[in-house]
């Protein structure tokens, strides 16, 4: 079955409550909501105070993929307006703990690779998860134009 999540990064930030609309009526199945820290990649998009104001306006499922340092620090404010969390492996210090911690707010539970780490970093959560992402490119938005920072 095949699953669209548009990312909001690419939606117009003066207006978002319309664009959320459009991805409605679009028949968008998640909303893709990259969350970076400025750390663990060089962007800084928004924070959980933004997405629970978005989610007030949207009944869209949000998909939050949280590429940031130590996310098992905020995903409790996350799953408050998350409908899936997706960490990557390379900012976790504990796989299988996150996962856990991510469940226990109601939340489905994702894993990022970036391009270079191995699959096999997933052979011991993979029952555990509900998605994997496996990315293309670096995560950060530099990265497309060649200029992001690699992940660890």
């Amino acid at each position: 079955m095949i699953k669209v999540a548009p990312s909001l990064l690419s939606a117009d930030f003066s207006d978002l409550k319309t664009d959320l609309a459009r991805l409605k009526v679009g028949g968008a199945d998640y909303v893709h909501m990259d969350i970076m820290d400025g750390h663990f990649v060089s962007n800084i998009t928004f924070g959980y105070d933004q997405l629970k104001m978005m989610k007030k306006v949207s009944d869209i499922p949000f998909d939050t993929h949280l590429m940031i340092e130590n996310p098992d620090r905020y995903i409790e404010n996350f799953a408050q307006s998350s409908d899936i969390i997706t960490v990557h492996a390379e900012a976790c210090v504990h796989l299988d703990r996150t996962i856990q911690l991510i469940h226990s707010f109601g939340c489905k539970a994702g894993v990022a690779l970036c391009p270079a780490t191995d699959e096999n970093v997933l052979k011991y959560v993979i029952d555990k998860i509900d998605l994997a992402l496996v990315m293309s490119v670096n995560p950060g938005l530099r990265s497309l134009q060649g200029q992001g920072r690699s992940c660890r």
